[in-house]
């Protein structure tokens, strides 16, 4: 049975999750890949202070396709986890507890997990036009030039996730699945 978690009002009992836990997500989620991620370390390291707190949400790693004009319809699917890797321990030390993607984590990146107690669930990829199904409200919310790569603010309805490394930095990928 799924565990349900609003967010971010419940951030906290993520990290009570364990592998392989399956997770519905309602609430808040923001969205960011590559070159967001870039640019929220680069203003969080200059003290800079990002337009949502970054210690009580959840960044799924994500790039909405745009909106159709005719059904108002935006497809979504998590990209490849490891392209954040360089920058997840720093966000994950300043107090981000959960993100969202698909795939393996490095060793460096799991080890972060444990040490902020956060957690990496994972969505299964090809599926964006179901996962755009769970979403209630999107919009563009940061970095609006960097187009699909922009941070997307995402109101989000039993989105569908599996907990892949838990706050205990265990492993779903070294567990056999």
């Amino acid at each position: 049975m799924s565990k349900k978690i609003i967010l971010p009002k419940d951030i906290d009992k993520l990290e009570k999750l364990s592998v392989k836990e399956e997770v519905l997500i309602s609430g808040t989620l923001y969205t960011a890949r590559d070159q967001a991620h870039k640019r929220i370390v680069k203003k969080l390291k200059k003290g800079e202070e990002l337009p949502f707190n970054i210690q009580k949400n959840c960044i799924f790693y994500a790039g909405p396709s745009p909106k159709n004009p005719k059904t108002g319809a935006v497809a979504i699917g998590p990209t490849t986890s490891y392209r954040m890797d360089n920058y997840t321990p720093y966000l994950l030390s300043k107090g981000l507890r959960c993100v969202i993607g698909k795939g393996k984590r490095s060793e460096k990146v799991i080890r972060s997990f444990k040490k902020n107690k956060s957690t990496y669930l994972i969505t299964v990829g090809g599926i964006a036009a179901y996962l755009s199904s769970k979403i209630i409200n999107i919009e563009k919310f940061d970095f609006r030039d960097l187009g699909p790569e922009a941070v997307y603010k995402i109101e989000v309805k039993d989105f569908p996730s599996i907990v892949a490394v838990d706050s205990c930095g265990n492993d779903i990928y070294k567990m056999g699945g």
